[in-house]
Order: C-alpha cells, then sequence, then structure tokens
C-alpha cells in the first residue's frame, strides 16, 4: 500500500520532512520543491540503503506522480516509509 499527500496537506510540512526529487537532474536544477533533494528511481531501487533509513520517512515526488507512486511501493515492500507527492511536480506548480 502506498500512502499519497496532495499538495496542500504537503505544504506546511515543508522544511521538516525528507523530500525526494526523482525527476532527471535538468529538470531538478531548473526548479523543485524548497528542501527537495535529487535522487533518482534507478539509484534508489538499486541501492536504497545508501540512500534511505528505514527509521525515518520519504515524501517523493516525479512530474505528474505516476513515477514516485512506483518507487513508492517498491521501497515499501522494502521496509522503507515513504509517501507519495499526489501530483507530483505539476501539482505543486498549479498548487502553491
Amino acid at each position: 500500500m502506498v500512502l499519497n499527500i496532495d499538495i496542500n496537506n504537503l505544504i506546511p510540512l515543508i522544511g521538516k520532512i525528507n523530500i525526494i526529487d526523482i525527476r532527471q537532474p535538468l529538470n531538478y536544477n531548473n526548479n523543485h520543491i524548497p528542501g527537495a533533494v535529487n535522487i533518482s528511481a534507478k539509484d534508489l531501487k538499486e541501492n536504497p540503503s545508501k540512500y534511505l533509513d528505514k527509521n525515518k520517512k520519504y515524501y517523493i515526488y516525479c512530474k505528474k506522480g505516476i513515477n514516485s507512486y512506483k518507487i513508492c511501493y517498491y521501497l515499501n515492500v522494502l521496509g522503507y516509509n515513504t509517501v507519495n507527492i499526489k501530483g507530483g511536480y505539476e501539482s505543486w506548480i498549479l498548487g502553491k
């Protein structure tokens, strides 16, 4: 099961949570949700323990929320605590 959070509920948490942007570095460097770190989905899948701690919660987003949902599902099965940012970066642009 994957938990989702929408942008309206995410905004008050910014600065207090771990946010991961799985988009391409060029897109991340262009703009991203404040406080987000850029880690590719491939890196998270191949070596999650290098980037994540099972005792922490991570909020993950991509462009539209589809790929981040998939990576959240994968990571949750492995025992990580992740939340998909519903609608991804596009919802951030539209909702902020």
